[in-house]
């Protein structure tokens, strides 16, 4: 059996003694600056100019938006993934008094994640792509606010053993895993028996499973809780989402699979449960805001006041009930595929990965169906058995991420998902 990784988290978190508050705000970098994440990064360190400043931002290729951000945070650098949109950004801050350093490309992307005057990171690039940086960032010594899934679950035998050895805080900003993270703070050594993460159930958790042969895409797409992107909206309605973050949370708090559980929660105000050797079960609760993980990522250990007026408080007598069911193994078959490569480990949990998101690229373009996307998943891992590697390198890990992405695109629905020949 091969060994694991050492766990972010060993089933408890305590800030190490010493730790202190800072005399003035936070320097952080934001790397994926245009997105979900990084605008509401971006809204709390409006609202806490005290507590929070931006030293860095990176973006893929929304010029007009990155313009914005930098004429309303000044940060020192500034990238933008796309190489041919420099010249465009350049002209956009053409009349900043206090123009940022602009470095282009994936090597700019790396550049602000590792800022020296950073103290935290925030991770919000999508995909593997926020690999490079996030490596970058931790042999530099920064914190991370990981807000990108594949970090750990294609990189987690990489990366964690990394942290480690550069005494680096990997602290979730998901509503899930910050969840768990705020329920184990100060638990002792060995007290964590299991985790229990709850699930919406997505667009059809109230669908018979005979009629997900008919779904389109625009159904898939109608999320009853939370406002997301099109890809984590197909996660969320497969129940994908849920098996990436079983995977996650193994590597983030050392449990063992058999002892991470799914529960459907159609309300979403529970975000995930510990439940402690005593039989006791704690659980964090708040309404469906991905701000609030994204503000303990950067606050921890402490906790920021927060106005009601823009953080409505959760109101219990208002909510009324809250309601709780195991989900459907037929209906979702993505959680036995996730467990499954889950155990396997090594880069298998990374080709899952990123065989679900070619997967859902294929659906959302009308390609393959809805169901397809299992099967898709299913062949891919399928075809990496052979070549799994336990203790792969970063190089390993993004080689095989490619491989999946091909290997996935290159099913064909129309003869059973079997693969194009070459």
């Amino acid at each position: 059996m091969q060994q694991a990784p050492p766990p972010a988290w060993p089933g408890r978190a305590v800030a190490e003694p010493g730790r202190r508050s800072l005399d003035g705000p936070k320097p952080i970098s934001i790397v994926g600056s245009t997105g979900s994440i990084g605008t509401q990064t971006l809204d709390i360190v409006a609202e806490n100019p005290d507590k929070f400043r931006v030293v860095a931002l990176s973006a893929g290729s929304n010029v007009t938006l990155l313009a914005d951000q930098v004429k309303t945070f000044k940060p020192k650098l500034v990238a933008v993934r796309n190489e041919t949109l420099v010249d465009e950004l350049k002209e956009a801050l053409a009349d900043c008094e206090e123009k940022p350093e602009i470095i282009p490309g994936e090597q700019g992307v790396i550049e602000v994640a590792r800022h020296p005057d950073a103290i935290t990171v925030v991770t919000g690039i999508v995909g593997c792509a926020g690999l490079k940086p996030t490596v970058a960032a931790i042999e530099a010594g920064k914190d991370i606010a990981l807000a990108n899934k594949e970090t750990l679950i294609a990189g987690g035998p990489f990366v964690l053993p990394l942290a480690h050895k550069h005494k680096v805080k990997i602290l979730p900003a998901d509503s899930e895993h910050s969840a768990i993270f705020q329920c184990i703070q100060g638990l002792s050594e060995g007290a964590l028996r299991r985790i229990i993460l709850t699930a919406s159930g997505g667009a059809f958790r109230d669908w018979p499973v005979d009629r997900l042969k008919d779904v389109k895409v625009a159904d898939a797409l109608k999320h009853p809780n939370w406002n997301m992107g099109k890809k984590i909206t197909v996660d969320s309605a497969t129940l994908f989402n849920k098996g990436l973050e079983v995977i996650e949370a193994h590597y983030l708090f050392g449990a063992e699979y058999d002892d991470i559980e799914i529960v459907i929660h159609p309300q979403s105000i529970i975000h995930s449960m510990v439940e402690t050797q005593d039989s006791s079960v704690l659980a964090q609760l708040g309404w469906p805001d991905m701000r609030i993980p994204i503000l303990y990522t950067l606050s921890w250990p402490d906790r920021i006041y927060c106005s009601e007026v823009t953080w409505p408080r959760l109101n219990l007598c208002k909510l009324g009930s809250l309601t709780f069911k195991a989900p459907d193994n037929v209906k979702y078959p993505s959680m036995d595929l996730a467990y499954a490569a889950g155990r396997a480990g090594g880069t298998m949990t990374g080709v899952l990965s990123a065989a679900n998101e070619k997967a859902v690229e294929l659906f959302i373009d009308e390609k393959i169906s809805y169901l397809d996307i299992f099967k898709v998943v299913e062949l891919t891992c399928d075809a990496h058995r052979n070549e799994l590697v336990a203790s792969p390198s970063l190089e390993e890990i993004i080689h095989y991420d490619l491989w999946a992405r091909r290997h996935a695109a290159s099913l064909q629905p129309a003869s059973g998902l079997s693969p194009v020949p070459a």
